[in-house]
């Protein structure tokens, strides 16, 4: 299996995104992605299982004041629709059938 930070990198060029490591202040994001002014903010790791990582990976796109999508990609089961303060938490293979504009 690709690397899931890779998959989701080769889905965003797919769709003519360009794609950049992202950072709000001393906090990183995973993949910032825009096109025809629009952006995107995902953060990709294997599975969100405790606080801390939680904090992490959440705690990062909370940061970001405006109202883009917001993600976090993992590869652990998700309950659809499941969601953090306005931040989609999405399994791997959903993201990778999502429609992105």
């Amino acid at each position: 299996m690709i690397y899931h930070p890779n998959a989701v990198f080769l889905k965003l060029i797919q769709h003519d995104y360009d794609v950049y490591v992202g950072k709000s202040g001393t906090k990183e994001v995973y993949f910032m992605a825009e096109k025809n002014g629009k952006k995107l903010y995902i953060q990709v790791c294997l599975q969100v299982t405790d606080k801390k990582t939680s904090d992490r990976e959440f705690g990062n796109l909370l940061s970001i004041s405006d109202n883009y999508p917001k993600y976090v990609i993992t590869l652990q089961d998700v309950i659809i629709g499941n969601n953090y303060n306005g931040i989609k938490h999405i399994n791997l293979s959903d993201f990778l059938l999502l429609e992105l504009e």
